[in-house]
């Protein structure tokens, strides 16, 4: 892949400017603006979401939709991590029948003897072929080819009659008409169609999936599922990865692991997940609150994903504020949990005279309603509050129906 030196010293020139702004102005005659502005978008994207591609220098970008569906720095670097868990030293052979930009692949690529990169459309083939060696991955075997036709041209398998250690796949969530789809059967390549091939194929199949899936849906469809990840990145579910093999057996383990936006390899390696069964949640016990204590915990956005309602009241020693309301309470701190942690500093019932006494003269102030009959902006048109003022309240509702509304700081120096 070659651009001409005006290009790319256009490029190098630019980086760091608005790209619209590029686009209305245009450039010298000799530079191929359209390329220009795909890789300086491409560049500034990358920045944000893949910093450790970014600062390789040389790397070619391609068009913005390729690189706002590819997984971040981030969730790569957890797949790796994962992948090392899944799959047993020495390991083989691997293959990403979905590779796309290649980010997933280059994550994992550098753990295995042999890597194979597999993506259907030429652009995106001819960008792997350029960056690999540029990220330490000359040896990287690039095809040109779909998940199914690389699959059913496979003849030569390993001593035990598989082809590959891991098999990774990232179906594209988007129709032919360009629309998002979640269903495992509307995405490209049909993993429910395909998967018994790839479960006779590799020891592991590791799928990423869209986060808004039904996890129940999801394993209705796909068999074999060892284990499930729920990833969350900065408190927003980002990744449903599901495990499957023909090794093992009964119920699959769900992972739920919520990682820092700034993650590196050490600190993705060093997240705990909070794990379970779904016959452990449904088999929990739960002690309700009678009363709001002196701290809360709101879960994590993949402890919500994942159904996870009960368990965290035997896991932490928590009481759960009502069925549907999924905040917990402590007199003492337990700084594990895994989500946000409320010191609760006043609370109040919806009693006309202790309200007002509760209130006050505040006329500001952040609201959360959790579990609450009232939307936020009904309970600030009711309470007669505007947004801010460094306060920040939660509406909430008891086991016995009794509402509440507490006055809460962030915990963070005890976590």
């Amino acid at each position: 892949m070659t651009t001409s030196a005006a290009t790319d010293a256009f490029v190098q020139a630019h980086l760091h400017d608005d790209v619209r702004k590029l686009a209305l102005r245009g450039g010298p005659a000799d530079v191929c603006l359209s390329e220009a502005l795909t890789q300086i978008e491409g560049y500034q994207l990358a920045e944000r979401k893949l910093p450790g591609w970014a600062a390789v220098g040389g790397i070619r970008w391609p068009v913005r939709l390729s690189l706002e569906q590819c997984s971040s720095g981030v969730t790569a670097a957890y797949k790796r991590v994962l992948v090392q868990t899944l799959v047993p030293q020495p390991r083989a052979a691997f293959a990403d029948l979905t590779a796309g930009l290649g980010v997933d692949f280059a994550a994992i690529a550098p753990l295995f003897a042999r890597a194979v990169c597999v993506e259907a459309q030429p652009s995106l083939v001819e960008l792997a072929r350029h960056n690999m060696p540029l990220l330490g991955l000359g040896a990287a075997h690039v095809v040109c080819a779909t998940a199914e036709a690389f699959i059913q041209q496979l003849t030569v398998p390993m001593q035990d009659g598989m082809s590959f250690d891991l098999l990774f796949l990232d179906p594209a969530r988007r129709d032919s008409a360009g629309r998002k789809v979640v269903m495992l059967a509307d995405c490209m390549p049909d993993v429910v169609q395909l998967q018994e091939a790839l479960l006779h194929t590799a020891h592991w199949v590791l799928v990423k999936l869209s986060p808004m899936l039904d996890i129940t849906a999801m394993l209705r469809s796909l068999r074999c599922v060892r284990q499930v990840h729920v990833v969350s990145v900065g408190g927003e579910c980002k990744e449903l990865l599901a495990a499957m093999s023909l090794q093992g057996g009964g119920e699959p383990v769900v992972h739920c692991v919520d990682l820092p936006v700034a993650a590196v390899d050490a600190d993705v390696a060093g997240v705990r997940a909070f794990s379970f069964t779904r016959g452990e949640e449904a088999a929990a016990p739960v002690a309700y609150a009678t009363a709001v204590e002196a701290y809360l915990y709101e879960p994590g956005a993949s402890l919500l994903k994942a159904g996870a309602f009960r368990l965290p009241c035997s896991r932490f020693g928590l009481s759960k504020l009502a069925s549907d309301t999924h905040l917990y309470t402590s007199s003492r701190l337990v700084a594990a949990f895994p989500g946000r942690i409320w010191r609760v500093v006043a609370a109040t019932s919806f009693a006309k005279r202790e309200l007002r006494a509760f209130m006050g003269t505040r006329t500001r102030a952040d609201i959360a309603t959790r579990g609450f009959p009232l939307s936020t902006a009904e309970l600030r048109r009711q309470l007669h509050l505007r947004e801010g003022g460094g306060v920040h309240l939660i509406a909430t509702t008891l086991a016995d129906g009794s509402r509440r509304l507490c006055e809460v700081e962030r915990v963070v120096a005890e976590k």
